[in-house]
Order: C-alpha cells, then sequence, then structure tokens
C-alpha cells in the first residue's frame, strides 16, 4: 500500500489511506434480532452524504463481538455496494484468535473491503512477542492493507511503542487507530514512523490532529458527520480557531455517545431519535438505554445542535 501511494507522488494520500473522518457504524438490527442490511445500507449512505470518507464496519460500536462471520462478511459487502468508491471501507477482522482474525481477513477481502482494523488480541493477555506475531500473520494471509488498534481499556494490554516501530516497518500495516490516550507516546509513533495515525478517542480528537494525526475514527460522528467533518478540514488546513470553537460545540455531544452507556448503545438510540435508525435495538449483552440512561442523554446534549427532542 506505502510503495503504490508513493507512486503517485502524493503524500497527502500516503497519510490518509483510508480518507480522514471514519465513522464507526453501528449495525442495525430488526426488532428479532437479526441483522438489518437495508437499514445499514441506509446508514452508510446517509453517513457518506454527511461528510464521512471512511466507515469502519464491524468494529467495536458495530457489536462486533456478538456477530456471525457470515453476517460480518454480508455488512461489508452491502456498505461496500452501496458506498462504492465514495468513501474507504475498513472492515473489523481482529479477534483474540489469530486463526479466527485471519479467517476474518479473508472474508473481509472477499466482500470488497478497502483495509481491515485489528484490534491488540484481548483477554488472553499475550507478550508483545505474541502481539507482534499476532498483528504480523494477519497481514501477510491478504492484501488488504491493516489499521492497528491500540485500545488497552478493553484489551487489557497496550501495544508498546517498540512493538509498534516495529510493525510499521511492514509495508502492509499503515494505520494506527489510537485509543490509548499516551499522548507521549503516540508523539513518538507520529515522529519516528510513516504510519497514518487516527483519533480514536472522540474527545481527544482536536489534540491528536493538532500533533498530526491523519484523521479521526469517531462513533460521535454517526449523529453529527458535518460537523466533525469540519473540525478534522480546519486542522488540516490550519485554522486552530474554527477547529476549536467546533471541539467546544461538539463536547456536549462526544460526552452523551461516550461517557454514559456504551457508546453503540448511545449512537443507536440517538439516531433512532433522530429518526435515521427505525429502532435502537442492539444485541445482548448490551441492552437498550433505561428511562433514567435516556434523560441522562437528552441533558447532555440539551439546547445544543443535536438536542433530542
Amino acid at each position: 500500500m506505502r510503495e503504490i501511494l508513493a507512486a503517485t507522488g502524493s503524500t497527502d494520500l500516503l497519510r490518509r489511506p483510508f480518507g480522514s473522518l471514519l465513522t464507526a457504524m453501528v449495525t442495525p438490527f430488526t426488532a428479532a434480532g437479526e441483522v438489518d442490511l437495508d437499514a445499514a445500507a441506509a446508514l452508510a449512505a446517509g453517513l457518506v452524504d454527511g461528510g464521512s470518507d471512511g466507515l469502519v464496519v464491524c468494529g467495536t460500536a458495530g457489536e462486533a463481538s456478538t456477530l456471525e462471520d457470515q453476517e460480518k462478511e454480508d455488512l461489508i459487502r452491502v456498505v461496500k455496494e452501496t458506498v462504492g468508491n465514495q468513501a474507504s471501507i475498513v472492515a473489523g477482522t481482529g479477534t483474540n484468535c489469530t486463526a479466527r482474525s485471519i479467517s476474518m481477513a479473508r472474508r473481509a477481502a472477499r466482500a470488497g473491503a478497502d483495509g481491515q482494523l485489528v484490534v491488540t488480541p484481548y483477554y488472553s493477555k499475550p507478550t508483545q512477542a505474541g502481539v507482534a506475531e499476532h498483528f504480523t500473520r494477519i497481514a501477510e494471509e491478504t492484501d488488504l492493507p491493516v489499521m492497528l488498534y491500540d485500545i488497552p481499556g478493553r484489551a487489557g494490554i497496550a501495544i508498546s511503542t517498540v512493538t509498534m516501530k516495529r510493525l510499521a516497518e511492514n509495508a502492509r500495516i499503515v494505520a494506527l487507530k489510537d485509543a490509548k490516550a499516551d499522548f507521549s507516546a503516540t508523539t513518538v509513533v507520529l515522529a519516528e514512523t510513516d504510519l497514518a495515525v487516527y483519533a480514536g478517542d472522540d474527545a481527544l480528537a482536536l489534540p491528536w490532529l493538532a500533533a498530526g494525526a491523519s484523521g479521526l475514527v469517531s462513533v460521535s460522528a454517526h449523529a453529527a458527520p458535518g460537523a466533525f467533518r469540519q473540525l478534522v478540514d480546519a486542522v488540516h488546513c490550519g485554522n486552530l480557531a474554527l477547529a476549536r470553537r467546533l471541539h467546544f460545540e461538539l463536547a456536549p455531544l462526544v460526552r452523551a455517545v461516550m461517557d454514559h452507556i456504551p457508546a453503540a448503545t448511545a449512537a443507536k438510540h440517538i439516531l433512532h431519535r433522530q429518526q435515521r435508525l427505525a429502532g435502537s435495538f442492539v444485541r445482548s449483552p448490551l441492552t437498550e438505554p433505561t428511562g433514567s440512561e435516556a434523560r441522562n442523554l437528552a441533558a447532555e446534549v440539551a439546547g445544543t445542535a443535536w438536542a433530542l427532542n
């Protein structure tokens, strides 16, 4: 991937291999708990029309841990067929099993994905040598470029900076979704590797972008893709005054999505209230918001452009 982009002479493309605003899509379900492919297609189209130039399908917000592999493949295919070349489709392929992740990577490639998001293997807490082997083996199995996903709060372990630098030498590992909230470590990755770093924490989008991140992978962007598009573009154009204003305006929405209940649940509830999803159905062990939880979300965005009526 790097060689192909470098050959075009476009350093801008090199630093943004999957776009600059990637919405981490929720997975719509029917009331019966089935994947709603028609709703997923409509949601994808709306997000791209709103300003997303990339979509993450079957990631954390997509409730990947409750999806069967065939359901994931079907979702990736439908979203890709819907948006075509208007946006990059990054498929969540990573699990805590290397063999299953490889199988999912092959499925994602078959379904037309443009890249794959591979999370640190969770729960089993391998050594850094094991982490490096896991990512390397997955990267070797398809031509899909890899976005590493560093999220120790969920995985239980971080990808160390030393391991990150080693993985960055692999031509198929081109990007990092950084949800570690360690600015010092991320600075080393930005300064000493050519990985395209994507902010993976909505609340930290502005400082990460200002430090040179290529873009943002966002759950909150479901509710306000246009405003997040403006924020990313403002930073990349050097208009930090506008970026700061947008950051403060978006902060209540980010808190509503990220701080109260699981982000997938919150995002679906807000989308339903915005009449952009027919229902806010989630799969167990997630549950729809209780009355008090829904009121907390509404209170967070009351008086903003994203107030829930």
